[in-house]
């Protein structure tokens, strides 16, 4: 028997999604969101998770909360594995890896990036990225661990080592992650040690390109080098990074390729992020070609060439040109749902997807960070201050809003971070119940 109304399967509950389903909420539709993890994560404030100044509750929601109020919806935790086309169903992996297929009708993929290597992928071992909630952890754990370890050595080097922090990639995520690390050490731990002086952590922040921030106008790259300078992180410009180790990190200048190796027991990567692997099984599926990054090239209402039942949004899509930020997951999610909605309700043709470029925004350091939007330019305390309404506007949930608002106030108050717990050894350590670790 035909299903009494059209079958929509979200794979992603990202920006992209959320908005999607929010569209959907009143259409004639029953939708499945299917996502990996059972909440939604606010990504542009993952490195104040991962440096102890928000915590992971303040940033992400729980999926099935968001959507209690979805009549037509259901929550699906799993991976989504596979895809056949021609029966029209999603084959999706279980938490134990027992499979099942979930049908669809119309199918809206948001699955998003992950960190790109760019043929590096051993100093992944080594040099952890950040665009999930696990990465934060880790992250944490690393720049936690690194002050301690440095407080029970005697060695002035290998001390000196442990407190030497790489940032690889001076985009928004680099030099935002390389401020907190700076302000972490100056500020909130400052008087928590008795052997080291936690604000003589050295951050470096390395970077290819001959200014932080390139996707900004150089007058607000500037004020960014500016305020970096003013905090004590050193930014290393115009250098790849070609080697990580366990207690090393290796660049190479581009201009006259001379290497240089800094000790370092902490490198993090914000180098560039490239398409999860279900982009190249729906590429393959489909019969399409992505892009450098892995990307789905899209026609203008968000479907797949040649497949106007599949939309792909966000950070997986190829569209003119859209950088992968979370304004424009949030608008082509949103479109995809209004293309499936006004085609169910008898609309023949499908509206055009119209990007609104809202702007960019960069933390820099306590009172100070750069926003752009349009010819609107804005820096220091008022880029600042426009910063924090913007992202306290797009956080889900009021409780969220509400705790980061009051987060932010404490430490601005009393310069401390209470963020900050993280488990005992690795998380394979973690896994392992009590009395029963191999020594």
């Amino acid at each position: 028997m035909a299903h009494a109304r059209p079958r929509v399967v979200i794979i992603g509950a990202g920006f992209a999604g959320i908005h999607c389903a929010r569209r959907l909420k009143k259409a004639q539709v029953d939708v499945t969101l299917i996502d990996r993890s059972t909440s939604h994560v606010f990504q542009p404030l993952l490195y104040q998770c991962a440096t102890g100044l928000l915590s992971e509750g303040a940033i992400s929601s729980p999926i099935r909360h968001l959507t209690r109020r979805h009549r037509n919806l259901d929550v699906v935790l799993g991976e989504a594995a596979d895809i056949d086309v021609d029966a029209r169903e999603v084959v999706v992996d279980r938490l134990d890896l027992s499979t099942f297929r979930v049908p669809y009708d119309y199918l809206v993929v948001g699955a998003g990036m992950r960190t790109a290597y760019r043929g590096n992928d051993r100093f992944a071992r080594f040099a952890p990225g950040m665009k999930t909630l696990d990465d934060a952890h880790v992250i944490r754990r690393k720049i936690m661990t690194a002050f301690e370890m440095a407080e029970t050595i005697d060695d002035p080097e290998e001390q000196s080592a442990w407190l030497t922090f790489a940032v690889a990639g001076g985009g928004p995520t680099g030099v935002e992650l390389a401020g907190q690390i700076r302000e972490l050490a100056t500020r909130a731990l400052e008087r928590e040690y008795d052997s080291i002086d936690p604000s003589r952590a050295r951050v470096l922040l390395l970077h290819g390109g001959d200014r932080v921030l390139p996707s900004f106008d150089e007058h607000l790259s500037s004020s960014a080098q500016k305020a970096l300078d003013k905090l004590g992180v050193e930014t290393v410009l115009g250098v790849h990074v070609t080697g990580v180790g366990d207690d090393f990190v290796e660049t190479t200048r581009k201009s006259d390729k001379h290497k240089e190796i800094y000790p370092a027991r902490t490198t993090l990567w914000t180098t560039g992020v490239e398409a999860v692997p279900f982009a190249a099984t729906l590429a393959r599926a489909l019969g399409v070609e992505q892009d450098r990054s892995g990307r789905i090239p899209v026609t203008d209402d968000m479907s797949v060439p040649g497949h106007p039942e599949v939309f792909v949004c966000g950070d997986m899509m190829a569209y003119d040109n859209l950088p992968g930020v979370a304004e424009v997951a949030m608008q082509s999610g949103h479109h995809a749902g209004r293309v499936i909605a006004d085609e169910v309700a008898g609309k023949a043709n499908r509206a055009p997807f119209k990007y609104r470029d809202l702007g960019t925004a960069a933390y820099i350091a306590r009172r100070h960070a750069v926003v752009q939007s349009g010819r609107l330019h804005m820096r220091g305390l008022p880029g600042w201050l426009a910063w924090g309404v913007i992202h306290i506007a797009f956080l889900a949930g009021a409780r969220n809003r509400m705790g980061t608002v009051m987060n932010w106030s404490a430490t601005l108050l009393t310069g401390s971070r209470r963020e900050r717990a993280i488990i005992y050894g690795d998380t394979e350590t973690a896994r392992t119940p009590y009395g029963h670790w191999e020594r």
